[in-house]
């Protein structure tokens, strides 16, 4: 590309992988934006942390991946994407089962802090949760790969452990939710 801007937004319309032009509110649009958004937040963790870089780096590739599928109509679209595989969520899986062995048994609910670290790794969570209900939103009335959603769910699962271990790693209490009664 010569130029970043190209003008064919102008109009509040874009056009998706295959050409469909559609507003951009439009749901596909809103699914694949919000996993933008996401990406960007796993970038910042990636930059706090060191050393999750390869997994994290991982997770930004695989988003990346579903932003892509997301943004082409299936009807239309004739592009060769990347994919996305069982593999995937096995990977996330297997890192949440190792970062667990170390953590102390959850026996309740955590408030969101402790420290910043922490506190964007519970960000990426609930950018996580919107990128999930925007996706399966539009899987009610489009075509989505089913191992979109159990990748998202599994994500969202895998930052929470992530913003566990960030506290446990450095010595920092979990802040526990006390119900006022």
């Amino acid at each position: 590309m010569a130029k970043i801007y190209t003008k064919t937004g102008d109009s509040g319309k874009t056009s998706l992988i295959g050409g469909t032009r559609v507003p951009k509110h439009h749901i596909r649009i809103e699914a694949y934006g919000s996993v933008d958004e996401l990406n960007s937040v796993v970038g910042m963790i990636r930059d706090l942390l060191p050393g999750s870089t390869d997994t994290l780096k991982e997770i930004q590739d695989r988003l990346f991946t579903i932003g892509s599928m997301l943004a082409a109509d299936p009807e239309k679209s004739r592009m060769k994407l990347p994919d996305l595989h069982e593999s995937d969520i096995t990977l996330l899986e297997n890192e949440m089962d190792r970062m667990n062995e170390s953590l102390p048994e959850l026996k309740s609910f955590i408030l969101p802090g402790g420290h910043v670290n922490s506190s964007w790794c519970h960000i990426a969570r609930c950018a996580c949760r919107r990128c999930e209900r925007h996706v399966t939103e539009l899987a009610e009335s489009n075509e989505v790969n089913p191992l979109i959603i159990t990748y998202l769910n599994r994500l969202s699962d895998y930052l929470f452990v992530l913003a566990r271990t960030v506290l446990h790693d450095q010595k920092l209490e979990e802040i526990t939710w006390k119900p006022r009664m």
